[in-house]
């Protein structure tokens, strides 16, 4: 066996176990049927519910009346999204998880006062 099929090889088993890993992502609809507003209490929708990185959160919401944006731990307390920020606007939004705290807040003035704040962990 040739270098160049050990290197086919490794990358083969790479990418079989990246396929596994991402068998396993389950999609998870923000707030459940309520979806992505007012009318969820996010700290209780996340109670009890096991989050792994590779996941994907989905907010649907009806478009033009809120928006989805990933922030730091400092704009999900401050409720602000930095100038840079991918702003989710089509009102079924889809982000994935990454390892560790993930916040999202809805930008739109006052509605993330309002309650519209998540943080997702994922292991």
């Amino acid at each position: 066996m040739g270098i160049g099929s050990s290197s086919k090889i490794v990358a083969l088993a790479m990418l079989l176990l990246v396929c596994l890993y991402h068998a396993d992502a389950e999609t998870h609809a923000v707030g459940g049927s309520q979806g992505w507003g007012f009318s969820v209490s996010y700290d209780s929708w996340t109670n009890g519910k096991a989050f792994t990185a590779g996941d994907t959160l989905v907010f649907n919401y009806q478009q033009g009346l809120h928006n989805v944006v990933p922030v730091s731990a400092a704009g999900h307390r401050s409720c602000r999204a930095s100038s840079n920020s991918k702003v989710g606007t089509t009102g079924g939004d889809k982000f994935t998880l990454r390892k560790g705290p993930n916040y999202f807040i809805c930008s739109i003035p006052g509605h993330c006062t309002a309650g519209m704040k998540i943080l997702v962990v994922a292991n």
